[in-house]
């Protein structure tokens, strides 16, 4: 995906192209982040973006984020359709879902999985900067 698109990405085909679950597609780019969307169901893996912020709009669904503190405290924010939530730089946190599509927004090059995680990573989560969209 060099260069500016010249054609607008529909999000509704866009997730239709593919079935892999937390295996995001890029739909766009700007500046130096990627606009990304992927599949959810079931648990991803705890990890922290230690350099950034990460941004989520649940597109259809539901998507929980749970994180935890300094002191080991664990909190989770529900999201549904429409809702949107930033996780800051740093903290720990770890997306589950009983099925939805969300929308990322993120630095180009940001890994899935995070500067670091905990434990193995799930066959079903993709530990990747992106997909380019087919």
């Amino acid at each position: 995906m060099d260069g500016m698109k010249t054609e607008p990405v529909n999000l509704t085909e866009a997730l239709a192209s593919f079935d892999d679950v937390y295996s995001p597609r890029i739909v766009a780019r700007m500046n130096d982040y990627d606009v990304r969307i992927a599949h959810t169901s079931g648990e991803h893996v705890w990890h922290a973006h230690e350099e950034t912020d990460e941004f989520f709009l649940v597109l259809d669904g539901r998507f929980d984020i749970a994180m935890r503190d300094a002191e080991g405290g664990e909190t989770t924010v529900v999201l549904k359709k429409g809702d949107t939530f930033v996780v800051p730089r740093g903290v720990e946190h770890k997306p589950s879902s009983p099925g939805g599509a969300i929308l990322m927004f993120e630095p180009s090059g940001t890994l899935t999985t995070g500067d670091r995680h905990e434990g193995e990573i799930p066959d079903a989560v993709d530990s990747t900067t992106g997909h380019e969209l087919a």
